[in-house]
């Protein structure tokens, strides 16, 4: 046994103490890749989405994306600087649902609750295809196996992430910062080839693809859909705000600087992405055709050609849309975990695993992602459309939340800020459901409405538990008696004995039911007599009561069952307690070899008793051999 520890142990590392989770805390370093991976990488994706619907209008069409960049730069700089107000004010983690709940009531905090757990799993989802999807259009031959490679992907980053939040900062620091350098290289070659080129018009260093016909009049519905494309790159913003407990002190400094260094590193990529593609007459060319070629493998080719520095661009692009899944990871078992808090999810998503993560949250993201995967066969197109949406009503909701923190307190400043902020997300929701209804928004808005029913089903259930088992009195000494022993016997045996000497011990009225089929003899009351009754009754011990009960139909359990609930309803207060005998085997191909009898009488007594019964296992273990 000691092997296969020793592999788990590797792959996941070692059980932590309570104690040693200051040392999981991490720094800006580390939170960058952690929290803002999702953010970072969106620069590769969501400039290409919004210039894909842009194909119809030809060159004029790649025009329109600087200032549509713009427009989406200065919305994030919006959110950018209400989150660092929320991290101020809820340095114990504010995510859109602890701000909602706390300022807008729980029907808000559940809106913005569901929003997010759908944004999260969407996130994981869409990185994970637009990573594998990169690869493929550079490798086409593994087009087939694009589920398999998304699949694979999801388990890698499961390993990665069930080791610690620590860990998984490490891990992810080298790809992140290869991949922002990289960019940042280009985008820098490129301006300055922009600033110094005759006219302001750099010639390609390798040579480009031509950008098609106009087929299309521009319309304000066409830009409105492009700026909701284009604000998928603004999806896992808010991570930071919801994981400020995860940096090591001072945590509010070290979540704000790292919030900034995510936010200021975006918006140069998306700036520059963006002026880049209108000086190189950069277009995006169609997913669906055989010469398809993303749009950061042509600005890279034009500004610094097809040499080693293009590859390893590229490469650190596949390898961080791979990965940007992670942001979800780190934040929706947070998430869940406050949820259940208030009793609105399960309560196993309180639990902390052995290296102090809420690793049931994690489950259950990766259970929903594979599951998206599957359905939509690993295809990022397909996903897109249901993109966004959840990000920017939890932007809303965090941000209005805010204006009433604020106004709470007193702050007129702070709270016009936030305000300006929940009304700048808040049209930007209109517009993302708006325009991406009819391509499958309507989805994420249906998955958001099932999700706070749900949670409104599972607070119900607590609250109505609660109500039941909640005590404010002191024990009644008239209700403390001996209970009913039932045992049920089939022959007499080491097990039976040892149940019926534990019966012995706790009660004096003891009951062993002994079923009795057409196609048996009597011999058990022989039996009893010989080896129960005349020696318990020698040694001056109560004798137990037989109770033989026939059954023509040779049915075993029914009989007991139907027996347990009659002495339960005979008697007053007292408690009626099922002793159920079982042989435990040490292999579990020995338990196919055995009748799983008593396993179903616990579950039956247990869906059809009542709270004076009690099931108790008397287990009786094989010796090894």
């Amino acid at each position: 046994m000691a092997f296969p520890t020793q592999v788990f142990t590797f792959l996941f590392g070692r059980p932590l103490a309570t104690s040693e989770e200051r040392a999981e805390h991490i720094g800006p370093l580390a939170g960058i890749p952690v929290f803002g991976l999702d953010a970072l990488s969106s620069a590769a994706y969501g400039p290409e989405a919004a210039l894909t619907l842009l194909i119809p209008l030809g060159l004029m069409g790649v025009k329109y994306i600087v200032p549509v960049s713009a427009a989406i730069v200065t919305l994030l700089t919006i959110v950018y600087f209400s989150y660092r107000q929320t991290i101020e004010a809820y340095p114990q983690g504010g995510g859109s649902y602890t701000v909602a709940t706390e300022n807008l009531g729980p029907h808000a905090g559940l809106l913005a609750a569901a929003a997010l757990m759908i944004d999260y799993t969407l996130t994981a989802a869409v990185g994970i295809s637009a990573g594998v999807g990169a690869l493929i259009s550079a490798v086409p031959s593994l087009q087939p196996h694009t589920l398999m490679l998304c699949l694979g992907v999801l388990a890698l980053l499961t390993l990665v992430n069930m080791r610690g939040v620590h860990d998984t900062g490490v891990v992810f620091m080298i790809p992140t910062y290869v991949f922002t350098a990289t960019l940042l290289i280009v985008i820098g070659v490129g301006a300055w080839h922009v600033v110094y080129a005759a006219g302001g018009q750099p010639q390609p260093v390798a040579p480009l693809p031509a950008v098609p016909a106009a087929t299309a009049a521009v319309s304000l519905w066409l830009l409105l859909k492009v700026f909701s494309s284009g604000c998928t790159a603004m999806t896992g913003v808010e991570a930071v705000s919801n994981g400020v407990m995860a940096f090591r002190d001072p945590t509010r400094k070290n979540a704000k600087t790292t919030l900034t260094i995510i936010i200021v590193l975006l918006a140069i990529l998306l700036l520059g992405i963006a002026v880049l593609c209108r000086a190189y007459h950069i277009a995006a060319t169609d997913p669906g055709t055989p010469g398809y070629e993303s749009v950061l493998s042509m600005l890279t080719r034009a500004v610094l050609g097809r040499g080693w520095f293009y590859y390893v661009t590229i490469g650190s692009v596949l390898v961080v849309l791979a990965l940007s899944a992670n942001t979800a990871f780190a934040d929706f078992p947070r998430l869940t975990r406050a949820i259940a808090g208030d009793d609105y999810m399960p309560h196993v998503f309180l639990i902390r695993g052995r290296r102090l993560l809420y690793s049931w949250g994690i489950y259950v993201l990766v259970a929903l992602t594979a599951l998206l995967l599957i359905v939509f066969g690993g295809v990022t197109d397909r996903l897109i459309p249901l993109f966004a949406i959840g990000a920017f009503m939890a932007f809303t909701l965090s941000q209005a939340g805010m204006v009433m923190h604020w106004k709470r307190v007193g702050n007129v400043p702070r709270m016009v800020m936030n305000g300006v902020g929940a009304l700048a997300t808040g049209i930007t929701t209109a517009v993302v459901l708006l325009t991406k209804f009819v391509e499958g928004a309507w989805i994420t808005a249906l998955l958001v409405a099932v999700m706070i029913l749900f949670m409104r089903a599972v607070k119900q259930h607590y609250v109505r538990v609660a109500r039941e088992i909640d005590l404010d009195r002191p024990i009644v000494p008239a209700e403390v008696q001996e209970p009913i022993v039932v045992l049920p016997i089939d022959r007499w045996s080491r097990i039976s004995e040892k149940a019926l000497s534990f019966a012995l011990s706790m009660s004096t009225d003891i009951r062993c039911v002994h079923v009795l089929t057409t196609e048996e003899s009597d011999a058990f009351c022989d039996t009893w007599q010989e080896l129960i009754a005349e020696p318990l009754r020698a040694a001056g011990r109560p004798v137990p009561r037989l109770v033989t009960l026939k059954s023509p139909y040779r049915y075993v359990l029914q009989p007991v069952v139907d027996y347990v609930l009659n002495v339960e309803r005979q008697t007053g207060f007292r408690k009626v307690c099922v002793l159920v005998p079982e042989l435990v085997v040490r292999h579990w191909w020995e338990g196919m070899l055995h009748n799983r009898r008593s396993d179903l009488l616990k579950v039956i007594l247990l869906m059809r008793g009542n709270r004076r019964i009690i099931v108790v296992n008397i287990p009786w273990y094989m010796e090894e051999g």
